[in-house]
């Protein structure tokens, strides 16, 4: 079989396997798909963790889980600064028009994200890490 790109002129070239003339039928051309593998364990513990906040942030705000203010607080961010105390002060700024205390939920928070990873970009398999 031999490749041969598209005569498309798109950003992207795709490649496409065609049979060589005279070997019999043709094959439908198929674009080919490359997949990684993520880290599951680490991404389900992150979703676990999202869902918290949102539970959280709708009883600091007292409102329903549409209602809450549009507030990013970006796990990946908070493990990029030095010190629970700058993740503190991050998270309590935040906050900042919250009216309820915030900070048993700013407590728990650092406990929960001490323990994650942040999430890089997906290796292949027997990719190693420098």
């Amino acid at each position: 079989m031999a490749a041969v790109t598209s005569p498309e002129t798109t950003p992207q070239p795709r490649v496409y396997f065609k049979t060589p003339p005279g070997t019999g039928d043709e094959v439908p051309q198929k674009q080919g798909r490359v997949t990684v593998k993520y880290d599951r364990k680490e991404l389900r513990k992150r979703l676990n963790l999202e869902e918290w906040i949102v539970g959280q942030l709708t009883q600091l705000y007292d409102c329903e889980e549409e209602e809450v203010p549009e507030l990013e607080i970006d796990v990946d961010e908070l493990l990029d600064l030095p010190s629970d105390v700058d993740r503190a002060l991050k998270v309590k700024g935040l906050l900042a028009d919250c009216f309820k205390p915030t900070d048993d939920f700013v407590a728990a928070l650092l406990e929960r994200v001490r323990g994650m990873q942040k999430l890089s970009t997906p290796q292949k398999k027997g990719e190693v890490t420098p």
